[in-house]
């Protein structure tokens, strides 16, 4: 890392500074120059802006590739929908998943048409819930000692055995088994035919895509974007007292000193192939064990209004497993375990008064993007304003 031989004169001029420009970051960075006239300094360890968000165009082919894997925008809140389409416009394209399982493509997340298929007949939605509850009904709630009795007691074990426990054992690199029940708390089951993979009341794909979204975020004249720089590094440059909005690992901020964490992390393998398409959708789940990658996204199909070539297609299989130090985090793992050292981390936090931790990796949960951004409207409006109106009001007096 090669520290701007100016950063300490941007960072004594800062009225905030945010650490991480994914959409946590980015949404607090924008409000506080917008709303309230403050300079902003955004410190990213990455060469990019947008966080896992970020997108970029394959060189070959110019397809749209989300680099972190896929992201889909959905949300119920007027706010942040309203607040997202300041800086895009979204397409019209709804999220549908299918899986794989025994040579056999299903709809996902589990509906009464995966049902009947499965099953191989015609079921009205209450026959699909009484199978479905015989079927939970071998185990009781008292009997569950695993994810595997968990999900079993929800779905029963014939859907379990299909759709869940191959693509859970290569989530977690885990025997099912051997993983706690808390791991999962519900397994959504519809009984209509609606295959939509959400329900969220606004829906759609940002129409020049997800970093020029973010580009237009950041694009404030009182906002000043340092990339390639690692906030952890250069921490003592921020003069005392000046606000910090924190969106790193929560625990690699305190030095691991409480210990590490969990997290599952993903790994990529793009591929350009000569056809013009592959798998006829954007994610095609892969339930089964021995299949070692858990999904293959055809990014092509994100959006079928651009001119994409005829002739070439990129996709991406997506793998996960347990993050190692120096891989990165995606998912809280969020044992029980994962809970102590959480809570101890967060009794060092309350210790920070000049410190606000947020997004995904600051908070150790897992936000969507319209989550985060709620999030982050939620701190501007109750913990920014007051803080950063207090401070102008001294400096006022102080001249």
């Amino acid at each position: 890392m090669t520290v701007p031989v100016d950063l300490s004169r941007r960072l004594e001029s800062a009225d905030l500074v945010v650490v991480g420009s994914g959409f946590f970051g980015l949404t607090v960075a924008e409000r506080v120059a917008h709303e309230l006239g403050s300079r902003v300094v955004v410190l990213e360890r990455r060469s990019h802006i947008g966080g896992n968000a970020f997108s970029e165009a394959e060189p070959e082919t110019g397809i749209e590739v989300h680099r972190y894997g896929a992201h889909l925008f959905h949300t119920s809140n007027r706010r942040v929908w309203d607040y997202a389409r300041r800086f895009t416009e979204f397409t019209g394209y709804q999220h549908r998943v299918f899986s794989v399982t025994k040579g056999q493509v299903y709809p996902m997340p589990i509906n009464l048409g995966t049902i009947c298929q499965y099953f191989g007949r015609h079921l009205t939605p209450d026959e699909a819930r009484a199978l479905v509850r015989e079927q939970a009904g071998e185990l009781s709630s008292s009997d569950v000692n695993n994810l595997e009795d968990r999900a079993v007691s929800l779905i029963g074990r014939p859907l379990y055995e299909a759709f869940v426990r191959g693509y859970t054992e290569k989530q977690w690199q885990t025997d099912p088994r051997d993983l706690p029940p808390e791991i999962i708390s519900r397994l959504p089951v519809r009984y209509t035919f609606d295959n939509r993979y959400f329900s969220d009341d606004y829906e759609g794909l940002p129409v020049d895509g997800y970093t020029a979204w973010l580009q237009r975020m950041a694009r404030h004249p009182l906002i000043d974007v340092v990339l390639e720089v690692d906030y952890l590094q250069v921490r003592s440059l921020v003069p005392a007292g000046t606000p910090v909005v924190y969106t790193g690992p929560l625990d690699r901020y305190f030095g691991d000193c409480e210990g590490r964490l969990g997290w599952r992390t993903l790994d990529f393998d793009q591929e350009v192939l000569p056809v013009g398409d592959f798998q006829g959708t954007s994610v095609m789940n892969y339930a089964d064990a021995d299949v070692p990658w858990t999904r293959i996204h055809e990014f092509r199909h994100f959006h079928p209004e651009r001119d994409y070539p005829k002739d070439r297609t990129v996709v991406v299989r997506e793998y996960s497993r347990r993050a190692e130090p120096a891989d990165e985090p995606y998912y809280p793992i969020n044992t029980p375990h994962d809970r102590e050292v959480l809570g101890r981390y967060r009794q060092r936090a309350a210790h920070e008064p000049d410190v606000f931790f947020g997004g995904r990796l600051g908070t150790y949960q897992y936000l969507d993007m319209h989550m985060a951004i709620a999030s982050a409207l939620s701190m501007f409006d109750n913990e920014l304003v007051p803080r950063l109106s207090q401070s102008q009001s001294l400096c006022r007096k102080a001249t």
